[in-house]
């Protein structure tokens, strides 16, 4: 490995250091079905998110649950002492990329064979910490923006 991307390498191991994630690798849910539930807790704060996933009916939700309850472990693993509450914890990013497919044949009239698709799928869930000053200075700004309209 050259020196260029030698520092690169340890430069992304030290970010991923300071970063709270979680991932879970070849779970069996089609990546579109798992992107319609990430989407729906991207940006949002985690108790807000668990609420959501708990009560979703989609098979999908209990899996995207664990893996958050796993990636605010990993949060608590290195800030000890640290309430959640407390914290402001947001859920920052999800990634969900397409993982292997498992190809079956389903059979079909007049002797055919139909291909059958089996998705998975990969997904990252990172978590933020919210700074309440920026929340503070968002909402005077809006406030002051409508006042002077």
């Amino acid at each position: 490995m050259g020196v260029r991307k030698q520092k690169a390498a340890d430069s992304r191991k030290e970010e991923n250091k300071s970063r709270y994630f979680a991932s879970l690798k070849n779970c069996p849910t089609s990546p579109r079905k798992m992107r319609l539930l990430a989407d729906m807790i991207r940006g949002v704060n985690v108790d807000k998110a668990l609420y959501l996933l708990k009560f979703n009916p989609k098979e999908a939700s209990d899996r995207l649950g664990k893996l958050l309850r796993s990636a605010i472990a990993n949060w608590q693993a290195k800030n000890e002492g640290a309430r959640i509450e407390d914290s402001n914890l947001v859920v920052k990013d999800v990634f969900v990329d397409s993982a292997i497919q498992l190809k079956r044949l389903r059979t079909a009239p007049q002797g055919r064979g139909h291909r059958v698709r089996k998705r998975s799928n990969h997904v990252t869930l990172i978590l933020d910490t919210k700074k309440v000053e920026d929340t503070k200075k968002s909402k005077l700004e809006t406030t002051a923006e409508t006042t002077t309209k």
